[in-house]
């Protein structure tokens, strides 16, 4: 059985312009393990939202730099359990979900890492992070009683 990939570009699948993007990271990160998550989660909305990246920053002396995402991006903390929920209600909600599991701090082989997460429910993960990107108000909403990480 094979799993197609959630894309804004496939019609069955459009995302509006999101509103609002979030990053949940597991409270028990120590903070490398968290840097790493966070990263990897910004990285994978930019990708899957790329009309969110701003205009080149040009500075006085005539370089340029890459345009950043003119939105904020709330960092909070969740447990473990948290996590799995806000990826349920998340995706029910039609949110667009990324996930980050534990599995992909446990090898460098990315293949290796596809495998595992292949093997799991949605229940089953071990979550270290889940980016949410969607409506203002509803993501808000999804996670208003979460606290930043700190």
């Amino acid at each position: 059985m094979s799993a197609e990939l959630l894309t804004q570009d496939t019609p069955e699948n459009q995302f509006a312009l999101p509103e609002r993007l979030v990053i949940v990271l597991n409270q028990d990160l120590p903070t490398g393990k968290a840097a790493n998550a966070a990263a990897v989660l910004a990285m994978t909305l930019g990708q899957r939202h790329p009309e969110l990246i701003g205009e080149p920053l040009e500075v006085a002396d005539g370089k340029c730099y890459p345009g950043l995402i003119p939105l904020g991006i709330s960092v909070l903390s969740a447990s473990e359990l948290e996590l799995t929920n806000l990826l349920i209600s998340g995706g029910e909600k039609g949110y667009d979900m990324t996930i980050f599991p534990a599995d992909g701090q446990q090898t460098t082989n990315y293949q290796q890492f596809r495998e595992a997460v292949a093997m799991q429910t949605e229940q089953q993960l071990v979550l270290l992070g889940v980016a949410i990107a969607g409506e203002k108000k509803g993501v808000r909403k999804l996670v208003g009683k979460l606290a930043l990480f700190a």
